[in-house]
This record gives C-alpha cells, structure tokens and sequence, in this order.
C-alpha cells in the first residue's frame, strides 16, 4: 500500500513521463553505466574471491578436524550461506531502495561487502582460536549475502530507469557486465597470489593477499558511486504518489506469479556458473590431477568467456528480444552439462579448459538480458524489492543447495552426475522463461502491477 500525497492505487499505471522521467544522453548514459558496473565489478571480485577460496583453502585452514571430504562439504556450506542470506538481504535493501532511494542503498551496500571481505582476509585459523574461526566465517560470508542481495539489483536499475526504451536491454547490462569483470579480477587475484608460492605459504598467508587487497577496490567503488544522483522514474513517482509502505508484500501480493517465474528462470545461472568455476577447478585439481596454478589460469580464462557471453547477448537483446536469448541459453544448458565430462576427462588441459569455458560462455549468454527482462516485469513502487528477490532467491536452489550434494554425488555416481543436476535445473529455467512473455516495449514509469 502506497502512502503520502496522491497515494497509487495497487494496480495503477503511473502518470506519463515528463521531462523528469525523460531518457538521458548517451554520454550521461556511460558515466552511469560505468558507475553501475564499477560497483558490481567490486562486489562481485569479493564474492568471486570466497567462492574459489572455500575449495582451495577454506577446507585445510578453518575446517582441518573434518577430514578431506567432510571438510570441503563444510566449506561449500560455508560459501552457501551467502546465497541464503542474499534474499534476505534483497528484502531488507529492496526495502530502503524502493523507499529512500537506489543510490544510498547502493553505498551501504558496498561498504558492507567490502569491510566483510577484508575482515576474512584478517581472520585467524581454526589452529589458532579454533571453534570461533568458523562461527566468525559463517557470520562474515552471511554479511557478504546480504550486501550482494541488495546490490545487483539497484546498479541495474542505475540504468534501467533511465535508458531510452529501444536501448533498455543494452545499457541494463552493464550492471552484470561489472559481474563478469568481478569474476575475472577475483580469479586474477588467487591466480597471482598462488603463483610461484609453495602450497605451505599459501595456505598460511597468501590466501589472505586478495581478500586484504579488495580494500582499495572499495574506494574506487566508493567513488563512482557517490557521483550518481537518483533515478528519474524513481524521484518522479514518489513526487506523484509518495512511496509503498511494505515494497516486497505488495509484490508479493500483486504478482506471485512473475515473482515465483523470474526466480526459476535463474536456476540455470547459478547452477551453472559453480559448475563452470567452483565445481570443475576442484574436479582439475582432485580428479584429473591438474596443478593449482594451471587449473587456477583456466578458471581465469573460463571468466573471460563469461564476460564475453554477457556482451554479446547484451548488446543484442534490443534486437533479439530477452525472452529468445534466455531460452536459447537455456536450452544450451540443459545440453552442455550432460556431455563436458566427457570432453573434461580426455586427458588434455585443452579438455578441461573447454568443459571450463563452454560452460562459462553459456551462463554469461544467459545472464545478458537479464537485468532489462527483470526491470520490465515489475512496477517503480516496488521494482527494486522484487527484482533483487527474485535474481536472488534463485541462488538457494541454484547455488546453495547443489555445493552441499556435489561431493556426495560425485563420489557415490560419479562426476558426471552432477552434470546431470545441473541440466534438470537448467530445464527448469527454460519452463520458467517460457511462462513469462517479452515486455521489452514497456517505459518503466507505465509499468502496471
């Protein structure tokens, strides 16, 4: 329920934008851009960053008592905590983004993403302080969550709410463009901290290198972010109409149906972006016998790839549509995981890097259009709640859940049965794609419920 002045009726269309709603010039539309990817690309290097370190270290340093196998379970249960927190923190940052505004959110958010990060790097051994290193783990990588559930979501709308329509899809990418380049920092980091450093060294402090070194990314992130100023449809409607009291029950009250869909059709990004990366760099190292550092540089050269998909498909879902590309995606990941074993298991790094890269070229070409298919499903009201909630909500299913079966089902099936984990969901994301229709001729200030 909206309150305030001219308070909007649930269902309502807001009034037609005037020159405050209007679409900005190209060469604002960079500057902001740039401050929507910068900011992603800082959070998501962070991220990245604890996602590689929860196979490589995390299981030698905070949970040595458990044994190889027992100790990499916890340690990926550890790294999926944060998927649980990030719709939780989605609410509680949609919450104050639809209510005050997307760019103080978006700060808060980075300083909380960034000092969690940093505070990981400090944190002693299991060895050292025992039980409480990670209890202490477990709470930071929860506040990584919760940061990472409000982010993504306004830096898009960074761009969404202020692009000229027929470019929508192009300039809403660049918020998980920022991601790609994340992901591929985050890889460089671990990379150049490994290299030419015995696996004693590293496991004792050189771990630590890029998670303290994420403090300078934080003030670049910083900066960009406080010469943003607020949205345009965002500043109109609450002049018009004031704001929604609870932003996430009115979504979830007024369109369960897109909300429960535009989770599902995420299924396929996150399953098979811990497939590409987390999965296959253990499976190099463990199974094939693969060296960290040269497993380490194909993983590097597998975020590439991503990046890359999240170009191609950005720059073309004005012209393609968001719905046909996600559907293409799609249906490329439910294929690809049931035959990479195969192409992984040949004996040849060439092998592993096409199983790693493949993978990751495919995810990135399904997380392209996202950001505009996502801004275009809900109204200004509470766009910024349920559009985080549902990018989010996704990860439990599609990134917690599947870390915690991965080395039961390998070791019990076989590698290759987890691929085909990764392919039902996959499948389960193309249903859900085919349940929404291509809203990409709507202006985000008439969007109804």
């Amino acid at each position: 329920m909206s309150q305030g002045p001219g308070r909007l009726p649930s269902g309502a269309v807001a009034p037609k934008a005037g020159p405050a709603t209007d679409p900005l010039p190209s060469t604002t539309m960079r500057k902001l851009a740039i401050a929507s990817g910068v900011g992603t690309t800082i959070e998501l290097a962070d991220f990245g960053l604890f996602a590689l370190a929860s196979v490589l270290v995390f299981p030698h340093v905070f949970f040595p008592a458990l044994g190889s196998a027992a100790g990499l379970t916890a340690s990926l249960a550890t790294f999926g905590v944060a998927f649980v927190a990030r719709p939780f923190g989605s609410v509680l940052f949609g919450h104050y983004g639809d209510r005050l505004g997307r760019k103080g959110t978006l700060i808060t958010t980075l300083v909380v993403m960034g000092l969690s990060t940093v505070l990981v790097g400090c944190l002693p051994s299991a060895s050292e302080i025992g039980v409480a290193a990670p209890i202490v783990l477990v709470a930071l990588r929860f506040a990584q969550g919760l940061a990472v559930g409000g982010e993504w979501a306004g830096a898009v709308l960074t761009t969404s709410e202020r692009a000229p329509r027929e470019r929508r899809g192009f300039w809403s990418m660049f918020a998980s463009l920022g991601g790609g380049f994340g992901a591929i920092i985050s890889s460089a980091l671990v990379v150049g901290g490994s290299l030419g450093m015995s696996q004693e060294n590293y496991l004792s402090w050189g771990w630590r290198l890029p998670f303290l070194a994420s403090i300078g990314l934080l003030a670049v992130g910083l900066w960009a972010r406080l010469t943003i100023d607020e949205t345009p449809v965002f500043k109109a409607h609450v002049k018009a109409h004031g704001v929604t009291r609870v932003p996430f029950a009115e979504a979830l009250r007024a369109q369960p149906r897109q909300i429960v869909f535009a989770s599902g059709m995420m299924l396929m990004i996150y399953s098979s972006y811990y497939l590409g990366i987390t999965f296959l760099t253990n499976y190099g190292t463990t199974e094939l016998g693969v060296a960290r550092s040269t497993t380490l540089l194909v993983a590097l050269v597998a975020t590439v790839f991503y990046t890359v998909g999240i170009f191609l498909t950005g720059a073309v879902a004005d012209r393609f549509g968001r719905r046909r590309l996600m559907l293409v995606a799609g249906g490329c990941a439910v294929v690809y995981p049931l035959v990479l074993f195969s192409i992984a298991s040949s004996g040849t790094l060439m092998g592993l890097g096409a199983a790693m890269c493949g993978t990751m070229f495919i995810t990135g070409c399904a997380t392209g259009p996202l950001g505009a298919f996502l801004s275009e499903l809900f109204p200004t009201q509470y766009r910024y709640s349920a559009t985080g909630f549902c990018y989010n909500f996704a990860g439990i299913l599609g990134g917690a859940v599947p870390p915690l079966f991965a080395a039961s089902i390998s070791s019990t099936f076989g590698p290759p049965a987890y691929g085909v984990l990764v392919a039902v969901l996959s499948l389960l994301s193309v249903l859900c794609v085919l349940g929404l229709r291509e809203a990409g001729d709507r202006e985000l200030a008439h969007v109804e419920a």
